[in-house]
């Protein structure tokens, strides 16, 4: 994401690219890009790298972090490409124009088009929300019902010996 991110960011300060993405959800698509796609998956990462180290308990479920992860991923490329689709077509609609030089389209029709994109997008931060109700599911349950860490390794110990 971030890389795409960085790809995107130049491209779209083009001039002719620029024409098309101001004032548009593309743009917004473009935040959110990375925000979610590299801020948020960071900032996941950590949590799950240090909830366990400072209460010095092995992570619940290494299952769950899986699950948060494939959820997180396919909610936010719903997200993105749906604000891609919702600002390249508003961008279309915004630019285009009759043979008097009228507006092609009216405001409302631009609202029309992206009801589904949004649709997408809703379902997309659902999905990417649901994945953090996971993880905070997975780090409550680490934190109040793991294990230590030693404790852990002497049932291992324990289990193996016997």
């Amino acid at each position: 994401f971030y890389g795409m991110s960085t790809f995107e960011g130049p491209m779209l300060s083009l001039k002719s690219v620029n024409a098309l993405s101001h004032y548009t959800d593309w743009t917004i698509g473009h935040v959110h890009s990375g925000a979610l796609g590299w801020v948020a998956m960071i900032t996941i990462g950590s949590f799950y790298h240090m909830v366990p180290r400072i209460w010095g308990k092995a992570l619940y479920s290494t299952k769950l972090v899986f699950v948060h992860f494939w959820l997180a991923t396919i909610g936010i490329v719903l997200y993105i490409v749906a604000l891609w689709v919702a600002g390249i077509g508003q961008g279309l609609m915004l630019r285009a124009f009759d043979e008097y030089g009228n507006l092609a389209y009216t405001f409302i029709e631009t609202v029309s088009f992206m009801h589904i994109p949004y649709v997408v997008r809703a379902l997309g931060g659902a999905i990417f929300l649901a994945g953090f109700v996971l993880m905070a599911y997975n780090l409550l349950r680490t934190i109040t019902a793991g294990a230590t860490v030693a404790e852990r390794q002497r049932a291992t110990a324990a289990a193996t010996a016997s």
